[in-house]
């Protein structure tokens, strides 16, 4: 969990997540991201030590400069461990008796007594509350 809350990190940042974005059509070394990006080198290497960090890049040096690539495994990691968040959360609904309970018509009341005492997600439907009154 540590290796992809690092990873979303370095991502959420704009310049980072364009760096990638730049970064996957080809290496490129700090000068070229530079100018592509219109921030100093400075900048370039700054973000580019953050995405070095939580593994996504990985800098070659070639002469004087340093080419940097896109670490696909690690990104590609990511984006799997995101969507089985995904997938849980879906299936972890499917188990909520008072979801289940609101599709088999049962009052409002009924429903958020259940989740009370089962699930906790008494929130949750309290945004659905007025769809499912006008329903009823």
């Amino acid at each position: 969990m540590d290796k992809l809350l690092k990873g979303l990190k370095a991502l959420a940042h704009e310049t980072r997540l364009r760096l990638i974005h730049i970064l996957l059509t080809q290496d490129l070394c700090g000068r070229a991201l530079s100018g592509r990006l219109g921030i100093s080198e400075a900048a370039v290497s700054q973000h580019m030590k953050i995405l070095k960090e939580a593994g996504l890049v990985a800098g070659e040096k070639r002469g004087y400069w340093i080419h940097y690539s896109v670490q696909r495994e690690v990104l590609e990691k990511i984006i799997g461990e995101l969507n089985r968040l995904t997938n849980r959360s879906v299936n972890s609904a499917e188990h909520c008796h008072g979801l289940r309970a609101r599709n088999k018509g049962f009052s409002i009341k009924e429903v958020k007594e259940m989740c009370k005492s089962r699930c906790g997600l008494p929130e949750k439907l309290k945004d659905n509350e007025k769809k499912w009154s006008k329903t009823k």
